[in-house]
């Protein structure tokens, strides 16, 4: 809250410069901001590490058959949810005696 400064915003102090660039706070001047295309706000510059970087992504097969797999462990997962809560049962009918 010290560096945003909100009794008055004209003292904030940035941290972010080329030299600190994991830095949160920075300036922009009116007209860096309104040459974004649609004068964008969207504004980022820390680097979000969780990020997947897309140079070393394997290709969109392996991709789709991960995801695949992943939801197929996630149906099979709520299956078993499923029998727990129908006592046991697979959620069919039972059988009836002929």
């Amino acid at each position: 809250m010290r560096l945003y400064n909100p009794a008055n915003r004209h003292d904030r102090a940035p941290t972010w410069r080329a030299e600190q660039p994991e830095g949160r706070w920075r300036v922009y001047e009116y007209d860096d901001l309104i040459a974004r295309d649609k004068a964008s706000l969207d504004i980022f510059w820390v680097k979000d590490d969780s990020l997947a970087d897309s140079d070393n992504l394997p290709p969109p097969g392996v991709i789709a058959q991960e995801i695949v797999e992943d939801l197929e462990a996630a149906l099979e997962q709520f299956r078993l949810v499923a029998t727990d809560l129908n006592g046991g049962s697979n959620g069919e009918e039972p059988a009836t005696a002929a």
